[in-house]
């Protein structure tokens, strides 16, 4: 197969094309190389540096390409309003202008990497009152330390559950609106241009060749860096917000699975998947099992403090990725985590 693969020199990208050339693909690299991704980081050797938002100008690459895998994204939070515009132009227009580019080439198969972050919070039960959709939480409540949704019936604690793909989408973040955008160009695409595509939902991605500490590095990152620094890690709120770590390894499988999967379909399918380790595991504990693989098991410093926008627990069901592309996690989060606190990083 031959494959199209953006965003090919970022963290997750470089996963990829080295998985899918040990699988045999033939891989075709495309990547823009933004600053504030890679630095002063050189493009490795074969990548062509292109702009995606100008994918028209560079059709000719996706002449006998089998399908597209798309990674090319501006990532992070939303660190400020003002990064607003960078997020609707690389991963907004930079979506469509490669759909609209790949009709004109003739290819209609496509994987794309969304997030998590489209569910916004994630599912939360009531015990005497069922499934509830807690709004956002108020800064009066985050500064008094009550951390917990809370049902707004009773004003019981929500307890989390599994979020599986049909789970109301909420964006609350610039970048998550973003990611909900791809998703819904790649839709509409598909149904337009009688194409399939194949959406994939990764929920915390970590791992060797992750970013250093900047306001786009994950978590994982952030409490290394604290470490490497003689610091010990600090965590918002009071720790117990649950996640789904999964390895940059197992991300790079799900994609191989999703192209052989999207390439065998028939036109017209779209679907979703978490891409998750399924084993949840507290942001607290993600710091300690960090801090454990330094040796001398180096405690966090549990702060109180939060971000507003934060969500409080949002942790996937992998169950549909398991049926529907035959995919399972295969890096438990106590083992990979405890080994890339030595893990090479990029600068």
């Amino acid at each position: 197969m031959r494959v199209l693969l953006t965003g090919s020199a970022g963290f997750i990208g470089t996963a990829i094309g080295a998985a899918l050339e040990a699988a045999g693909h033939e891989v075709v690299r495309v990547d823009m190389m933004l600053d504030k991704a890679h630095g002063a980081t050189q493009a490795p050797a074969g990548t062509h540096r292109l702009d995606v938002r100008d994918a028209a100008s560079w059709t000719s690459l996706l002449t006998g390409v089998d399908a597209v895998c798309h990674q090319a994204a501006v990532v992070g939070a939303g660190v400020a309003v003002a990064d607003l515009p960078d997020y609707a132009g690389h991963n907004d227009l930079g979506t469509a202008a490669l759909l609209a580019a790949m009709h004109v080439a003739g290819v209609d198969r496509l994987v794309l990497a969304s997030s998590m972050v489209v569910y916004g919070e994630g599912r939360y039960t009531c015990a005497e009152h069922g499934d509830q959709a807690p709004p956002p939480r108020e800064r009066a409540a985050l500064d008094a330390g009550d951390f917990e949704n809370h049902c707004p019936v009773c004003g019981a604690d929500l307890a989390w559950a599994l979020v599986d793909e049909d789970a109301r989408l909420d964006p609350r973040s610039s970048y998550a609106v973003s990611k909900l955008a791809q998703e819904h160009y790649a839709s509409a695409w598909v149904r337009q241009a009688d194409a399939s595509a194949v959406a994939l939902r990764y929920h915390n991605v970590y791992g060797p060749g992750m970013p250093r500490d900047t306001p786009y590095s994950g978590v994982a990152a952030m409490f290394r860096s604290s470490l490497e620094r003689g610091e010990r890690p600090q965590v918002f709120e009071d720790g117990g917000q649950m996640r789904d770590f999964v390895h940059v390894d197992d991300v790079a499988r799900a994609n191989l699975a999703a192209l052989e999967s999207v390439v065998a379909d028939d036109p017209g399918r779209y679907a979703a998947y978490n891409v998750a380790s399924g084993h949840p595991v507290a942001i607290r504990e993600v710091a300690e099992l960090v801090g454990a693989g330094v040796g001398g098991g180096v405690r966090p410093e549990v702060t109180g403090g939060y971000r507003l926008g934060d969500v409080r627990h949002v942790v996937a069901s992998p169950e549909r990725a398991r049926t529907g592309l035959g995919f399972a996690a295969e890096v438990l989060p106590r083992d990979g985590l405890r080994a890339f606190a030595t893990a090479p990083l990029r600068a």
